[in-house]
């Protein structure tokens, strides 16, 4: 057994147990507390809401478990398996040149395993969150989503691997170095074009009708110094009833958009202080910062790419005794999270001290009270526990737990480097 693979098999057993220690731990965890509300919830919460936020994490947890254990099978039998070598040949015999036949593979590859995935996905829509009572979309309608993405991928990913494929056949040493150049520059144009192109395949955003709300809300916009192409409503219903607000685009095309179940569950100053939250994340430089983040992990990633294509032991570890391009790129992509999965408690603890210092920043805009109101409420509506696990929140979410950011909020200081939790 060549090294390589055992130290991915090594890794990927590793992270596997690790996920299901975690997974355990967290239903441990939300067991352990789902017969009592937190001491600083008790008069927002009630306790049937709070134990309907602990089944939901049960539930989805259990269903998790389930995913990662075949996530890795498929991986398995994708690389050792011989699944990948099988799918290569057979696209040799097609005849095509070299880069029509590995967008081939790469494409057909990920659509074989979201069609393999593809259980989950319903299983997660139409039993689990129907059970809770967040499910509202159809089976049509779910088929379509399905299509459009497919579609989707098919039209922006297929331009973009044949590039990088003749960089990676026709640029010489550095081709990397392009290819991220390119991978860059798509990835700017999907963010510039997704608020008015490729969002609105999907749901229906309507301007925020002329009243109070919208009234707040513009002088809020006027306060912070930020210009947006408008203020819009999406029509979130139609899938599900969970809640949520974002800010989308960059440059001129930067739009702030509620889903309707937000608007028809918060009142004027909890709207007001979710907004001054998202507005906090551009004062603050999230979004460029997360940008740049991106960009630099992306050109590591690529320069080693670049060299573990040249390495033919890279392909023959994963269970491929030949060399492409293609190969290449696929197994690249395959395979990195397995290493890299180790790296989201940094990752997850940078984006709560984004959230935290969005918090403040809402904080001096609008005051503690109507946040802390606003988030109960979205805990509320989308049952999100109020008792993680630590372990496994400080590994897996990007927000920081119900407690810490109420007590935060409540306690009128700033986030700093040495207050900040960990």
């Amino acid at each position: 057994m060549h090294i390589f693979t055992l130290l991915f098999l090594v890794t990927l057993g590793g992270g596997l147990l690790l996920q299901l220690w975690l997974l355990q731990r967290q239903r441990r965890h939300v067991s352990a507390h789902r017969s009592e509300v937190p001491p600083a919830f008790t008069e927002r919460i009630s306790l049937e809401e709070h134990q309907k936020a602990a089944d939901y994490t049960l539930a989805r947890t259990q269903v998790g478990r389930l995913d990662l254990i075949y996530s890795s099978i498929l991986l398995l039998a994708l690389t050792l398996g011989g699944v990948l070598n099988t799918i290569a040949r057979l696209w040799q015999t097609t005849g095509y040149d070299p880069i029509t036949v590995g967008a081939g593979l790469i494409l057909s590859v990920f659509l074989l395993l979201g069609i393999l995935e593809m259980p989950f996905s319903i299983w997660r829509t139409f039993v689990l969150e129907a059970r809770f009572g967040f499910n509202r979309t159809t089976p049509g309608r779910f088929l379509l989503d399905l299509l459009l993405q497919t579609l989707l991928m098919l039209a922006l990913g297929t331009p973009l691997l044949w590039c990088i494929l003749w960089l990676m056949q026709s640029a010489g040493e550095l081709w990397w170095l392009a290819a991220w150049a390119v991978w860059i520059g798509f990835m700017l144009l999907v963010t510039w074009i997704y608020p008015t192109v490729i969002a609105p395949l999907f749901n229906k955003f309507m301007p925020l009708e002329e009243g109070e709300l919208k009234q707040r809300i513009q002088q809020l916009l006027n306060r912070c110094g930020f210009t947006s192409k408008g203020i819009f409503v999406m029509d979130g219903s139609r899938r599900s009833g969970h809640g949520n607000a974002y800010f989308t685009g960059f440059g001129k095309q930067k739009r702030i958009v509620f889903y309707d179940t937000l608007v028809e569950t918060l009142g004027i100053n909890e709207m007001e202080a979710v907004l001054a939250h998202e507005l906090g994340h551009f004062k603050h430089h999230h979004v460029i910062k997360q940008l740049l983040l991106t960009a630099l992990t992306t050109l590591g990633g690529m320069a080693l790419l670049g060299w573990l294509s040249d390495q033919s032991w890279f392909y023959q570890a994963l269970g491929v005794p030949w060399e492409s391009d293609a190969l290449a790129l696929i197994l690249f992509l395959l395979v990195i999270p397995v290493f890299t999965q180790f790296l989201q408690p940094l990752i997850a603890m940078l984006s709560r001290r984004y959230e935290f210092e969005a918090d403040d920043f809402a904080r001096q805009q609008t005051g503690a009270e109507p946040l802390i109101q606003a988030l109960v409420e979205l805990y509320r509506e989308n049952a999100s526990t109020l008792t993680p696990d630590p372990l496994y929140s400080a590994f897996h979410d990007s927000h920081p737990p119900a407690p810490e950011r109420v007590a935060h909020l409540q306690s009128g200081q700033p986030t700093t480097r040495e207050a900040l939790p960990v």
